[in-house]
């Protein structure tokens, strides 16, 4: 048991080292793709922590959700933000499974090229929303009469940037139209949905993303609007930016997937070497690839006496 349990090891071992050495190979090649999502996500908090400034708390606009879903209560807000902790961990600890496991469908940093696409997208037409029109934050510490409602003018350009983290990000107002929340969920389900494997996780991911909904509406951190935005407008910004990206191949097919587009410089050299092989005679697809038969005189001669042959022979 000990000795199956050490080669086993072993061969994990083995392949988390070469998985590593080709995800850092892809990571120099797509690094300005991950620094600048990564970025953008500090640029999102910022614009949220500005907008918190911009906040005037007023009475509770009147919403369906509200009336139809029982209030939690503010000692029970943390159960969303549990749901959502399981379900950003659960996917980002999803997206390095091909460093332990041996099927392998698709590689780390080109996926996280791909999810963070869709957040910024996302995050974008969200700034823009909220920044439209600000409306009374329905959570509990948005309200009037809460020190949390409005934020001081700033007593430097430096107390901005920082944004308060994390109590900053917390304990935000005014962020509403659509939810942020919604945003990484919906992005990690249709993600899962495109490359995961198991279909009952799949149905499992969408029916957390439905609760998810009704716990976000339940805790007051957002109005139902908020809600049903963000379901078709990330939805609608996954479909068409997913449309403009080259389609994924499968890795056990050898190839390695572009999820980005080429380089000037890439797609040169891609030119300049299909035009040296069609000079050649060989095709541009390896797969395509046969030895080309002669027709010279003799072949000839020898087909022409076969079937002579066989005519007398028929005859």
């Amino acid at each position: 048991m000990t000795l199956y349990i050490g080669r086993e090891a072993s061969k994990i071992w083995k392949r988390i080292c070469a998985e590593t050495s080709t995800e850092i190979n892809l990571l120099l090649d797509n690094w300005k793709y991950i620094l600048a999502g990564v970025i953008f996500q500090y640029i999102h908090g910022l614009a949220a922590r500005g907008v918190h400034y911009l906040h005037r708390p007023g009475p509770t606009l009147q919403d369906l959700g509200f009336f139809l879903l029982p209030e939690l209560g503010e000692d029970k807000a943390y159960i969303s933000e549990t749901v959502f902790s399981f379900v950003f961990l659960s996917f980002f600890l999803w997206t390095f499974n091909p460093f332990v496991f041996k099927v392998k469908k698709f590689y780390t940093v080109l996926i996280w090229c791909r999810v963070l696409a869709f957040l910024v997208a996302s995050q974008t037409l969200r700034i823009l929303t909220f920044y439209s029109t600000q409306l009374p934050g329905p959570n509990y510490h948005c309200r009037a009469g809460s020190k949390l409602a409005r934020l001081p003018e700033p007593d430097s350009v430096l107390e901005v940037l920082l944004i308060n983290f994390p109590q900053g990000v917390i304990y935000g107002c005014g962020d509403l139209i659509f939810s942020s929340h919604m945003i990484f969920t919906l992005v990690f389900v249709i993600t899962y949905q495109k490359y995961g494997t198991r279909r009952c996780i799949k149905q499992f991911g969408w029916l957390v993303a439905i609760i998810q909904s009704f716990l976000i509406v339940a805790s007051r951190k957002h109005y139902t609007v908020d809600v049903v935005v963000a379901w078709y407008t990330v939805n609608l910004v996954v479909f068409f930016i997913d449309k403009k990206l080259p389609e994924v191949l499968d890795r056990t097919n050898g190839n390695l997937p572009l999820l980005l587009p080429m380089s000037t410089k890439d797609k040169d050299n891609r030119t300049k070497e299909e035009s040296h092989k069609l000079l050649n005679g060989n095709s541009v697809n390896p797969a395509d690839w046969r030895p080309r038969t002669q027709s010279n005189a003799k072949i000839l001669e020898e087909a022409n006496a076969n079937q002579v042959d066989t005519a007398m022979i028929s005859s």
